[in-house]
């Protein structure tokens, strides 16, 4: 006894056997994207992701502001001590430091992001002249309480 069924159409019978849906019954629409409800659900749950990552991301810029400063300030520190160490007094510019060799270039203040804010401080010393401290230039305190100034 032969069968009046093609070979394409065992796979489709046996899919709406599954399914309980004939695939290619007029009136079936193949349902296609997604729907109004799973994309608020989706959007709803993105926010609420955002919502906590936020806050922390912006928190955790402006600590590794303080932190690049303290290491900028830390550099310039030793770089002019290294200066005087080498040529017995202080330079009379940043930019020396750089001219000498002693720096590539003058670092930036993170926090003003500028190269031209930090607060020179020259000897009290008549014997010594030149710049013997840096200070950042920023007005402020930091996220722990502290005045950029006081770095």
């Amino acid at each position: 006894m032969a069968f009046p069924i093609a070979n394409g159409e065992v796979g489709a019978m046996i899919s709406s056997l599954k399914t309980g849906v004939q695939p290619d019954a007029p009136g079936n629409k193949r349902r296609t994207g997604f729907t109004l409800i799973e994309m608020l659900v989706v959007l709803a749950i993105v926010a609420l992701l955002l919502t906590i990552a936020l806050p922390r991301y912006f928190g955790s810029l402006d600590r590794s502001k303080d932190v690049a400063l303290q290491e900028n300030l830390q550099v310039l520190r030793v770089t002019l001590d290294k200066y005087y160490a080498d040529k017995g007094n202080y330079p009379d510019t940043l930019e020396a430091l750089v001219e000498q060799k002693y720096l590539r270039a003058v670092p930036t203040d993170p926090v003003t992001e500028s190269t031209t804010t930090w607060v020179l401080i020259s000897s009290t010393d008549p014997d010594v002249q030149g710049i013997v401290d840096v200070k950042s230039g920023a007005i402020g305190q930091t996220k722990d309480g502290r005045q950029y100034e006081s770095f």
